[in-house]
């Protein structure tokens, strides 16, 4: 006959091996193997040293010296998106963003500005983009980080990498939907 002793560590024991068996049962069935990330931890790293060099390329440039511009890279594609003084200015942009390492590809999405806007156009712009980014991180659906939005006298253009073409849509309806835009303009690009 066992002790006392030997029996609580043999309960112990088999009560630890019923958990773990119990456990395991309640796993699913692991059929299929999860895949890989869109995009490594390196490649982002890559990518957001590329969006900060053509930024500091971009303001360092005596033609651009812009703050005006939104870069987002993805991949080694950068997108330049916003709105310019001019043609010169855009042109002169993508050639500036061209000569940084890392970069692959340009995706322009940059438009020249119409008439000279006042201090209350800039003012109501600002409030418009707030309330459009706003309304984006509401959005389940949406990944608003993702999106850049910019407003010039009610004219917005949303920008950035999304993931498809139901992403686009909804953050299209979601700007339309605020209060002081007058058009939306759709400059973002599906993930590859």
């Amino acid at each position: 006959m066992r002790s006392r002793p030997e029996l609580f560590v043999l309960n112990v024991a088999l009560a630890g091996v019923m958990t773990m068996v119990i456990a395991g049962c309640n796993k699913p069935p692991q059929t299929a193997v999860t895949p890989p990330p869109a995009t490594t931890v390196g490649a982002e790293i890559d990518d957001s040293v590329v969006t900060a060099k053509v930024k500091s390329a971009l303001l360092a440039d005596e033609v651009v010296r812009s703050f005006e511009f939104k870069v987002e890279t993805r991949k080694g594609e950068v997108q330049l998106s916003g709105f310019a003084a001019n043609q010169v200015q855009i042109d002169r942009a993508i050639e500036v963003t061209r000569g940084v390492p890392g970069v692959k590809n340009i995706d322009n999405k940059m438009s020249v500005k119409g008439a000279a806007t006042t201090i209350g156009n800039e003012v109501d712009d600002g409030i418009i983009t707030t309330e459009i980014k706003t309304a984006l991180l509401a959005d389940a659906y949406v990944k608003s980080a993702d999106i850049a939005v910019k407003t010039r006298k009610g004219e917005v253009q949303l920008s950035g990498f999304v993931n498809d073409q139901g992403q686009i849509d909804r953050a299209m309806e979601v700007a339309r939907g605020v209060k002081g835009v007058r058009t939306v303009g759709n400059e973002m690009s599906i993930k590859k």
